[in-house]
């Protein structure tokens, strides 16, 4: 996956900009497209910073989302297998959902 550019870099483009150079010669100089540093200066124009947008989540959203009813879930059935969970939680849970909860929990702790 592509890094996106830093916080510093953007500003220098921004400044030059600012500074009246033309965004062609910005664009040379620092070895990035027109369309970038466009759009730099719409998020900056709209939002007041310029920097990278936060990364959103990828893949579908979890079928356990309710953590405190999870681990509510777990204190009271975590002697059974992942299975009979699954079949305890109802609302479509398989074992491998149940699994992954589990897993999410642990690595929050």
């Amino acid at each position: 996956m592509p890094v996106p550019y830093s916080y510093d870099f953007r500003k220098k483009a921004i400044e030059a900009y600012k500074r009246g150079e033309r965004k062609t010669d910005i664009c040379r100089l620092l070895n990035i497209s027109r369309n970038t540093l466009d759009l730099w200066l719409k998020r900056e124009a709209e939002t007041g910073d310029f920097q990278t947008k936060t990364a959103s989540r990828k893949g579908p959203m979890p079928k356990i989302n309710d953590e405190e009813r999870f681990r509510a879930f777990i204190k009271e059935h975590g002697d059974k297998s992942q299975q009979e969970m699954a079949r305890l939680w109802g609302e479509g849970v398989t074992q491998q959902n149940i699994s992954k909860a589990i897993k999410r929990i642990k690595n929050q702790q």
